[in-house]
């Protein structure tokens, strides 16, 4: 038996493998950082052959609460990810499996590689309402590519989605993923509407190193790009001093900044209310917004998230807080489980790729239903 972890998006450590099946692994941290939890592996030569397979370091990551009630990913055919039986047990994972084939992968959640990733770029283009624009480099020099959909125009509202700031969060560029196939579908009335009365910057991947590195939160250089809205650097965040360079000459009038949620089993938003110039009518646009999403899609609701920040307590160094304090505009970061969604939980696949996209497609409905409002 042999365990393997060089590849895209791959990440694990070998303590020991014995015949026997038993597999002991650690998950290593993140590149220049003390975060950990992503793990991405292939198992080979275990067909037919029980092993019993322990995390031994899962009670010291970043967020040891996501191991509760998980399931682990495998694959197969690197298509189709199904969740296995999976135990937190001592401050150990153990996943108890006897492979059904001589190659299977394993992962905390479906990976979206760097290939997809340029595949969707490039198929994005090929559309007449889309063209790509490189709006700078990652720290190891990766193109940050921006994806144009639509018009600009002075009467045109300027939206914004941006994903994986955190790079094991692969759920946010399935999500991405989902959207853009509505946006650049010529025959969905949807998309005509929205193109009449917006145009779209989407960055599908902000840090492309991370998730090639098979990082969980951090870039190349160690940093966490969601803590670095307030002061960017050149040196250190790169991929957040480029998209809001961008950002301040263009204008945002909506944000949707899309992550992953390691502990909480339900897709959710965050607003705006701690920043310091939150409004009535901004908050009256959140719960347009949130309000007619969940009459939209039964994956989303307003019960199950981080609560309220007291007012004026906002930190700004974050995404959404930071462009809605910026520009005074709607900007929400939307959370997605790694786990499930308990109000409609799958047993087989858990909350996956493909439901992540459905959602990145149903979000659209509350985008087209606030536009006309919006500040």
């Amino acid at each position: 038996m042999k365990i393997s972890s060089n590849f895209d998006s791959g990440n694990i450590e070998v303590v020991s493998i014995n015949e026997n099946g038993k597999i002991d692994l650690n998950i290593p941290k993140d590149t220049n950082s003390d975060f950990f939890q992503w793990f991405h592996f292939r198992l080979t030569d275990a067909k037919n052959k029980p092993c019993t397979i322990t995390i031994l370091n899962a009670s010291k990551s970043s967020y040891p609460d996501g191991w509760e009630n998980y399931n682990a990913c495998i694959s197969y055919d690197k298509e189709t990810w199904y969740r296995t039986p999976t135990n937190y047990v001592n401050g150990e994972l153990k996943i108890d499996i006897t492979p059904e084939e001589d190659s299977v992968y394993f992962a905390y959640f479906a990976p979206y590689s760097f290939e997809r990733h340029q595949e969707l770029v490039h198929q994005s283009q090929l559309s007449d309402h889309c063209k790509i624009e490189v709006i700078g480099e990652t720290v190891q020099g990766h193109d940050i590519d921006m994806l144009v959909i639509g018009e600009p125009g002075k009467d045109k509202k300027n939206v914004w989605m941006i994903a994986r700031q955190h790079p094991g969060e692969s759920m946010a560029e399935w999500f991405v993923e989902g959207a853009l196939d509505v946006l650049l579908n010529e025959s969905d009335p949807l998309a005509t509407k929205l193109l009449q009365n917006a145009c779209f910057y989407v960055i599908p991947n902000m840090n492309i190193d991370g998730s090639i590195a098979g990082n969980l939160r951090s870039n190349y250089a160690g940093a966490n790009l969601n803590r670095e809205w307030a002061e960017p650097s050149l040196k250190k965040s790169p991929e957040v001093f480029y998209a809001l360079k961008k950002m301040d000459e263009i204008g945002v009038d909506l944000m949707l900044d899309v992550h992953g949620d390691e502990a909480i089993p339900y897709n959710f938003v965050a607003g705006g209310e701690g920043i310091p110039s939150y409004h009535e009518q901004m908050e009256a646009l959140e719960n347009a917004f949130k309000n007619y999403w969940m009459q939209i899609s039964p994956d989303f609701q307003d019960t199950h998230n981080y609560g309220r920040d007291e007012p004026g307590t906002a930190n700004l160094t974050t995404c959404s807080n930071q462009i809605a304090e910026r520009f005074d505009c709607l900007s929400f970061t939307i959370e997605m489980p790694f786990k499930d969604n308990d109000d409609l939980p799958s047993e087989l696949f858990g909350w996956s790729a493909e439901r992540s996209a459905i959602l990145g497609a149903s979000v659209l409905h509350p985008v087209l239903y606030v536009l006309e409002d919006l500040i």
